[in-house]
């Protein structure tokens, strides 16, 4: 059993899920960018997360949670809810081991990713109102009775994010600041437990979108809130209806500072990453440098910073569109 212990989910469980996944996931690159580190006036390292199965850290959690299924869970098959990346990632994962899986996931969603989801041999469910989301997967869960995968508050899907934050620490020696985005939380609370487990000294910081924050309010709250999301955005993996409440308890433990970035920023990141680092990511995926590049940290001059690419999932369309309005 995945236990939650002093700041967050236990180092030991994360290196174990590190062990589980190994060889069936990538140990994804942490890569040097001189140009976008100097903008920013730190030493940058990227963790390509956008370079990992189904293209976004999400499998490492998809993952280690069908690893870790009963055979009872097996056979009824798995049921989620995402907005895409974990849609995808826990449709190859069942694919992987042969097990039925329904996704849940709004009308909305980038094509791209519908069509990776049923790519990976799932059954899509869409669903028009993303604030009622979780409402129609228990109404699936229900009518099915299969095992539901939490996309973020489930902690053997965190121990398996996490194995993100352990490959940092593990490559980065002296690594002062790791940037996270976060959406439901569950990238941040794996990655801040594995930092903090193995390094305490090192910093971590969370951003989320401008437009419609999660975990500021339910931190302000002290408990998961439902919040209003953006509804056309790049960073669509940014945008569950709340956070949950394991990376909520690991943020008010583990998080050293929390920050938000506009949609313009996001855009702005996206295309350094594209032109300067040669990286083809989502919006979510590009907001972690985002942060770091408009200097909203506070991170002192000169610092070793990592910031997470949490994917790479976007539609070229949609990303030539974004980069035409902000010429």
């Amino acid at each position: 059993m995945t236990t939650l212990k002093g700041q967050g989910i236990e180092l030991e469980e994360i290196r174990a899920a590190a062990a589980r996944i190994a060889g069936k996931v990538h140990r994804t690159p942490l890569v040097s960018s001189r140009t976008l580190g100097d903008r920013a006036g730190v030493e940058l390292h990227l963790k390509c997360e956008s370079f990992q199965k189904t293209g976004s850290f999400k499998a490492r959690g998809a993952l280690h949670k069908v690893l870790r299924l009963t055979e009872a869970e097996r056979a009824r098959g798995l049921v989620t809810v995402s907005a895409g990346n974990h849609a995808q990632a826990v449709a190859w994962a069942a694919g992987q081991a042969g097990i039925p899986c329904s996704v849940v996931m709004p009308t909305g969603a980038p094509r791209s990713k519908i069509d990776a989801v049923r790519g990976y041999g799932a059954e899509v469910i869409l669903h028009e109102d993303r604030a009622t989301l979780f409402d129609k997967l228990h109404e699936v869960r229900e009518a099915t009775g299969r095992t539901f995968v939490h996309p973020f508050d489930d902690p053997v899907v965190l121990a398996g994010a996490g194995t993100a934050g352990l490959e940092i620490v593990e490559d980065l020696p002296g690594v002062e600041w790791v940037v996270v985005p976060v959406g439901g939380g569950g990238l941040l609370a794996g990655v801040a437990s594995a930092v903090k487990g193995a390094r305490p000294e090192v910093r971590v910081a969370a951003v989320e979108l401008e437009a419609g924050p999660g975990l500021g309010p339910a931190l302000a709250a002290g408990k998961p809130v439902p919040v209003s999301r953006p509804a056309e955005t790049l960073a669509d993996g940014m945008t569950p209806p709340f956070v949950g409440a394991l990376p909520l308890e690991i943020a008010r433990r583990s998080l050293d500072a929390l920050v938000t970035v506009s949609e313009r920023e996001i855009i702005e990141a996206m295309r350094l990453l594209l032109t300067r680092a040669k990286l083809y990511v989502e919006g979510s995926g590009a907001a972690a440098t985002a942060a770091v590049l408009a200097g909203k940290i506070g991170v002192p001059r000169g610092a070793r910073v990592a910031a997470i690419v949490s994917g790479g999932n976007v539609d070229p369309e949609r990303l030539l569109s974004a980069f035409r309005q902000g010429a």
